[in-house]
């Protein structure tokens, strides 16, 4: 099976492996404790990442997800608000749809890259840079910190943030596997046997 969706948005393709288990109920608290905070510093987050056998360069190329997709209001209003490693333009740009007031707007959408929100690019390193960072957490990767070098080389390199993010995702998908009885092969992807 290859993955198409990246493909679709102008990112990389990668062979996904066949034949692995998948469980058998899904749980929406579960996934979200494995996530790291919106809000994480970047101790934490590599923290995180080790913890499940994943390299800060790991860490960097497959935050590099957040090329395309969205944040709540309530994921980044605390950094647009509160922090001083922001693009000032961008902050006040951010803020005309996340009012400052908590429970006002909560659910107000913004694109995690606003420049190319639906292209699979580099230029999430690109914004970060230049402090345009939407997410805590995703500042936290270059604000003089270990990592910064890594978010600096995917700025000016796509080819290498191309492959480096395969590698990672790759990695990603081997962490704790179910075996034996756990969850079952699915004959049809999308749903439970």
């Amino acid at each position: 099976m290859i993955i198409e969706n990246e493909n679709k948005l102008g990112g990389p393709i990668w062979q996904v492996k066949l034949g692995r288990r998948d469980a058998r109920t899904a749980s929406l608290s579960a996934a979200n404790s494995g996530i790291p905070a919106p809000t994480s510093n970047l101790n934490q987050l590599i923290s995180r990442f080790n913890a499940l056998g994943l390299s800060n360069k790991d860490l960097v190329a497959l935050a590099g997800g957040h090329t395309i997709g969205q944040a709540r209001c309530t994921s980044f209003r605390a950094h647009i608000y509160n922090e001083t490693n922001i693009d000032a333009s961008f902050a006040r740009t951010r803020q005309g749809n996340c009012p400052r007031a908590n429970g006002t707007g909560d659910n107000n959408l913004a694109p995690l890259d606003l420049q190319t929100p639906t292209c699979f690019d580099n230029n999430y390193f690109k914004n970060l840079v230049n402090r345009k960072g939407l997410l805590h957490s995703d500042q936290q990767l270059f604000n003089g910190g270990s990592t910064d070098s890594q978010v600096r080389t995917y700025s000016n390199n796509p080819s290498t943030f191309s492959s480096d993010f395969v590698a990672g995702m790759i990695k990603m998908g081997d962490i704790s596997p179910l075996t034996g009885s756990r969850g079952e092969i699915r004959k049809n992807c999308r749903r439970v046997n």
